[in-house]
């Protein structure tokens, strides 16, 4: 593969808060951190307090690798954690089958790179890339299909509870779905035997995704973690207990949404009085304060305050944390130093940074993921045969079809030199009606208009004939925008890595950790 890098603002496809944030907006400052920069990682890592049990997340660890054939770097890194100069670089992702869109696999490649930056800029630090496994969300929904060259693959399921807990057995459709979409190849045959592997003896969901993400990451050392434990859990009792008493992330994340909107930046979450679910093997439900009483909805499961804090102490694995809650219980658990995340993630971390502060938790650095594009011989064929460079893409079907047909015809397409001669046309149209009488003006104005959209009408008509006679052109720009833009939006959102796999081979992977760059903050188009 080769590689070219564009500035995110380029492609039009970021939010404005994306943008606000890679252009370092001071206005941002308050909700955050830090800037991410090797600069700022050094400050952060100077000041970093963890209270967390080194001792249990390394125990925990071991414990969830037990049955996992984990590499010699991966195994270093789980020990490494038991050492004071240790951090973690995080991202985070739900439970999506066969790994979901390619960003799934960006971001667990940003974290990898990151962590390898820190490493040769701070050699005396050790920093390991970690993958949360959102294994506690509910919404099998969100995460039951991916797609393989636009084809839609799903579980079908009646299913609910938290996701990570779901028995994989009734997926057994979907996979030869998939497999028979990778095709017979030998790339095909190892990725088709390697989720096979994954999803195969009744595991859970949980456990199917990290035998999958291991095979694709665990060189590189990448630690896969399951916080749905009652260890891990129990550190975080204090706040639990807290928190669903007093309510305080309601009140702060409230408060830090309002200063956010004075800075035109919309809040992505909103916070509930309480953040937490009630969960058991096939139960996830929030918990509600009503007639003096903490309620389980849907079900007859209730506490007096008392009964609440003894069911916290004795239960802490019963309660999940919501999305206003999960960041804080991961900065508790992890010795972490920054959390890589997509756009929208980013948006709603802003919201946090308050409630962070109040429970005296340290909040990390936050880091855009990579995001890419990967372009075959195809699409650069086309590319090559259009004149057009990889940052033209961004721009509309129609935009590039205008412009191509306007560079290339032998006839002026736009008809501004004749409306500019009409309007003075009518310009002394209007001044001789209006000496004979003041009330013709609005008439002759109408007329005006009524031109004007004709001209309009023509234009475009002359558009549509002359884009005809470049047919050809014309097909070749939309086949590449479909190509590269699955349903009208970034390839990354939509498509899995399976065909890129079957394509590239374990040279795949490679291929991303070699050209990423987290902290350069541009679009990478691989070709």
């Amino acid at each position: 593969m080769d590689v070219q890098y564009i500035d995110y603002d380029e492609t039009r496809c970021f939010s404005s808060t994306v943008n606000r944030l890679l252009a370092r907006d001071e206005k941002i400052k308050p909700f955050i951190n830090q800037f991410p920069n090797l600069k700022s990682f050094g400050e952060i890592i100077s000041e970093r307090t963890f209270s967390g049990n080194r001792t249990e997340l390394v125990s925990v660890l071991k414990y969830q690798y037990q049955n996992i054939a984990s590499s010699n770097l991966l195994n270093q890194h789980i020990e490494l954690l038991k050492n004071e100069n240790t951090f973690t670089i995080t991202t985070g992702h739900q439970l999506n089958i066969f790994t979901g869109p390619l960003y799934f696999i960006f971001k667990i490649v940003s974290a990898i790179n990151l962590a390898k930056d820190l490493k040769i800029a701070f050699p005396n630090k050790n920093f390991v890339p970690v993958y949360w496994m959102a294994t506690e969300d509910h919404d099998f929904e969100e995460i039951n299909h991916t797609y393989l060259s636009g084809k839609k693959i799903e579980w079908k399921n009646n299913v609910a509870g938290a996701t990570g807990r779901l028995a994989t057995k009734t997926i057994i459709q979907a996979l030869n779905d998939y497999k028979g979409v990778l095709g017979i190849s030998k790339n095909a045959q190892k990725l088709s035997d390697i989720v096979s592997k994954a999803y195969a003896d009744d595991k859970t969901l949980a456990e199917a995704t990290r035998y999958l993400a291991n095979e694709l990451f665990g060189e590189y050392g990448l630690i896969i973690i399951d916080a749905d434990d009652k260890i891990l859990k129990s550190q975080f009792i204090d706040i639990i207990e807290q928190d669903i008493i007093q309510q305080n992330s309601f009140k702060n994340i409230e408060e830090c949404s309002k200063k956010l909107a004075k800075i035109d930046i919309e809040a992505q979450v909103n916070p509930r009085e309480i953040n937490f679910f009630y969960l058991t093997d096939d139960l996830r439900e929030r918990i509600v304060f009503e007639n003096e009483k903490y309620h389980v909805l849907n079900t007859e499961i209730s506490f007096n305050e008392a009964e609440l804090k003894k069911e916290i102490k004795e239960n802490p694995e019963r309660f999940s944390p919501n999305v206003v809650i999960r960041p804080l219980y991961q900065e508790v658990i992890l010795p972490n130093l920054a959390y890589i995340g997509g756009g929208g993630e980013l948006a709603y971390w802003l919201q946090l940074k308050s409630n962070f502060d109040f429970y005296k938790i340290n909040f990390p650095l936050l880091v855009l993921r990579n995001s890419a594009m990967i372009a075959g011989e195809k699409s650069v064929a086309k590319l090559h045969k259009l004149n057009l460079a990889f940052a033209d893409v961004f721009k509309a079907t129609e935009t590039l079809e205008k412009n191509f047909v306007k560079k290339h015809s032998n006839h002026t397409l736009d008809l501004k030199s004749e409306w500019a001669a009409f309007k003075s046309i009518f310009e002394t149209l209007k001044t001789k009606a209006a000496k004979i009488d003041p009330t013709l003006k609005p008439s002759t104005e109408a007329v005006e208009a009524r031109l004007k959209k004709a001209i309009d009408s023509l234009e475009k008509k002359l558009m549509r004939a002359e884009k005809r006679n470049f047919s050809e052109a014309i097909d070749d720009i939309e086949k590449l925008k479909r190509q590269l833009f699955p349903s009208g939006g970034l390839q990354e959102r939509k498509e899995n890595f399976g065909l890129f796999y079957v394509k590239y081979g374990e040279d795949f992977i490679p291929q991303l950790i070699k050209y990423f760059k987290p902290l350069d903050f541009k679009f990478t188009v691989l070709y």
